[in-house]
């Protein structure tokens, strides 16, 4: 088919439909060479390998999420039919032992889930205003406490009236699905538990881990009907995507203090090879300075020292703008390019559909339901009391309080077109599931 162009009558071929950023027939092509190395056992090892895969899984599990109706408007679109398409792959053995082991490592033993949220938070914070960014982070902390309170109090009320008993509903379910994922949270909190109650850490994480699932699979889902409704409702939400803010600013002279610049935002979108390599070494110099730090302080996650000198660095103006937009550009690169890779990976690593299912009790799955319904509510209100839009407020301050830590927040603000807000998630993440341990421990000696 062909359009005419003005009166020459210049003739100008449609494009074709793109599949990552090619031809469909291209990335066919290249599909199918990738699949044939994966089911003749030559695909290669490490990220050379992991790289082809995941970019064909992702690519086409997002067209898939993003084309059907309900899924694209209500469940989170592509980023969620990614994850659970992923995971229904290793569930159920669809692709060869060796290929998941390869996608798996390159996730988790070789890194890559640390790269892209490095890359996510150093870049986001950079590219904010500055002030905007001092005024947002006194504001945040009251938000998570907002939500953790509303979670609380209906997992309570819910566990009295279902029979599960307000106790177990509130440390065996709520607990941990606001804890902050696996690794920082339902771990450490199987060991708190396990030694305060006497008993084995691994009988306490079985009991935990399908909550954090089930909590995340929620938050997810959560995540894209927020995002709907937001652009529905304009007025509770900052934006979604490249737009994406959380404080709401009063008048034309206070947006004006708060916002990018004209000659700030042009000189961030005029794209640089050069300064995107930057940016990647100083994005991955920022976590190794987290991960020092965390070795003399370990009671602090090294995400959350990451956070903070990334932060004190924007905070404080001590680099150059050049440096801000090196690094604004190589997370632009990630995330436009590597997030199907990530959501694939979280999907095989991090997902397991058997645990989900048998969790899957009408009683259980309310109490879960509850956690994060007042997680959202609670963080909404509150969110909104202190200058921030509430749906933004609850995705960031809620939804990322009850997901699964890191993977979850990419999952959430990826299904809420959020990404943007990543700086406040791993917020939540971090310090707020810190903050879950030490709760946890004094609601052990008052429960």
């Amino acid at each position: 088919m062909s359009i005419e162009s003005g009166n020459a009558g210049i003739r100008q071929e449609k494009t074709p439909f793109q599949l990552y950023g090619m031809p469909w027939y291209f990335f066919i092509i290249f599909a199918v060479v990738v699949l044939a190395a994966v089911y003749l056992g030559k695909l290669p090892k490490g990220m050379i390998g992991a790289f082809p895969l995941m970019i064909v899984i992702g690519t086409v599990f997002g067209l898939i999420g993003d084309k059907v109706p309900i899924i694209n408007t209500f469940l989170g679109g592509g980023a969620i039919v990614i994850i659970f398409g992923s995971a229904t792959l290793n569930t159920f053995k669809l692709l060869p032992e060796g290929a998941i082991k390869i996608m798996d490592s390159f996730e988790v033993a070789e890194g890559f889930l640390d790269f892209y949220i490095a890359s996510l938070i150093t870049g986001s914070i950079m590219g904010m205003n500055r002030k905007l960014l001092i005024r947002a982070a006194v504001r945040y902390l009251p938000a998570i406490g907002g939500g953790l309170v509303a979670a609380i109090i209906l997992a309570g009320i819910v566990g009295v009236v279902s029979g599960y008993g307000w106790r177990e509903a509130i440390l065996y379910i709520t607990i941990p699905i606001m804890g902050g994922g696996m690794g920082a949270g339902a771990v450490p909190l199987s060991r708190i538990f396990g030694e305060t109650l006497g008993r084995d850490p691994a009988e306490m994480i079985n009991i935990m881990i399908p909550a954090v699932a089930l909590g995340n699979a929620l938050s997810i889902v959560a995540g894209g009907l927020l995002n709907r409704l937001g652009k529905v409702k304009t007025n509770l939400t900052g934006g979604a995507g490249s737009q994406a803010q959380l404080m709401r600013v009063k008048g034309a002279e206070a947006a004006s203090e708060l916002n990018i610049t004209p000659e700030y935002r042009k000189a961030r979108d005029t794209i640089s090879l050069v300064q995107m390599g930057a940016g990647l070494l100083i994005a991955t110099t920022f976590f190794a300075f987290g991960a020092i730090v965390n070795k003399f302080i370990p009671a602090v996650h090294s995400y959350a020292w990451m956070i903070i000198s990334v932060a004190a660095v924007k905070a404080l103006g001590l680099f150059p703008q050049k440096f801000e937009i090196c690094c604004y550009q190589w997370f632009q690169f990630v995330m436009n390019n590597l997030t199907g890779v990530l959501l694939v990976g979280i999907g095989i690593s991090y997902t397991n559909l058997e645990q989900i299912a048998q969790a899957f009790s009408v009683q259980y799955l309310l109490l879960v339901f509850v956690t994060v319904a007042g997680a959202v509510l609670g963080a909404g209100f509150v969110g909104r009391l202190v200058g921030f839009y509430p749906i933004d407020s609850a995705i960031t301050a809620g939804l990322c309080m009850s997901n699964m830590g890191g993977t979850g927040d990419v999952a959430v603000l990826s299904a809420a077109e959020r990404m943007e807000l990543m700086p406040f998630a791993q917020i939540s993440s971090r310090i707020g599931g810190a903050f879950i341990l030490i709760l946890s421990s004094i609601l052990l000696q008052i429960l």
